[in-house]
């Protein structure tokens, strides 16, 4: 069995734990038996029809690229390469109006508004529809918080001009700014293959809202509680069959999970030194190329 074990070619980006994360998984899986090659995702050198399965790891660059990533998922189905996530999964996950599709399913999500490309951004009415003083701005295809920010009422004037100018070249996600994810954190519940694996509680800086390790956030393992438990798993269900990973991104409000994002492209999965997690990883992995 030959599985491409695929990243991007700027390792430098995102460094730290991301990348330390890659290697020991590959070293891993490779004492476990398994041949694995790293490859480029867009290195045309590629032959992907000499590999038995590839596997996304960290193409962290394809909200950059978005074009000739959806090329390459099209390509990987012509040339009939098993892909881990599956490509129909991956693309639907591309974009961030996801979540409306999951909110529709009677998950309940951050509450999310969409401003399509070449739409006009008039923050008053996200204030007054969600009684709040600062709102959220994301781009609906994107990642590592790439041009995220809050705006706030003192703000809004100062801001308009910014979220107009990104909406003449991509979509845009508007949500109420929730306090929680600074008072308690942003939980990360990480499957393989359907089943739990772990989870993890990550904080931000004093004063920062943005809880991903290269912006100072720390991360905590923890036990989460039998209704976060309860939520991802059905969520997972519903929305990731025959996914290798997926990792449910969210915060608890008024008491209730609300999603944030459900990561089923390149998320870090937090398996730090953890030789049982590995483990996890590993025996979905053969399960699912049935090893």
């Amino acid at each position: 069995m030959n599985i491409a074990l695929v990243t991007y070619s700027d390792e430098g980006k995102y460094s730290g734990e991301g990348a330390n994360e890659d290697i020991r998984l590959q070293q891993y899986l490779q004492d476990q038996g398994l041949r694995v090659t790293y490859e480029i995702w867009n290195n045309p050198a590629v032959n992907w029809r000499a590999y038995d399965a590839v596997v996304l790891k960290s193409p962290w660059d394809y909200f950059d690229k978005i074009a000739p990533f959806r090329a390459w998922l099209e390509q990987l189905e012509k040339e009939q390469v098993p892909v881990l996530n599956p490509t129909e999964i991956v693309r639907w996950n591309l974009d961030k109006k996801y979540l409306l599709d999951i909110e529709a399913a009677g998950f309940a999500i951050v509450p999310t508004r969409i401003i399509p490309q070449h739409g006009q951004f008039e923050a008053a009415t996200y204030f007054e529809q969600w009684q709040t003083d600062k709102i959220l701005i994301k781009p609906a295809i994107s990642g590592g918080a790439k041009n995220t920010f809050p705006v706030s009422k003192t703000e809004e004037e100062h801001y308009t001009g910014r979220v107009n100018e990104l909406l003449k070249t991509e979509t845009l996600l508007v949500q109420p700014f929730m306090p929680e994810i600074q008072t308690e954190g942003e939980w990360s519940l990480v499957f393989f293959d359907g089943s739990f694996s772990h989870c993890v509680l990550k904080t931000a800086q004093s004063g920062d809202y943005r809880v991903q390790h290269f912006f100072g956030g720390e991360i905590t393992p923890v036990s989460p509680a039998a209704f976060l438990l309860d939520y991802g798993q059905k969520l997972v269900q519903h929305f990731a069959p025959g996914c290798l990973y997926a990792r449910v991104d969210g915060l608890v409000s008024n008491g209730a999970f609300k999603l944030m994002e459900l990561e089923l492209i390149e998320p870090l999965l937090y398996l730090q030194e953890n030789e049982v997690l590995y483990e996890n990883y590993c025996r979905a992995l053969k399960s699912l190329l049935q090893l």
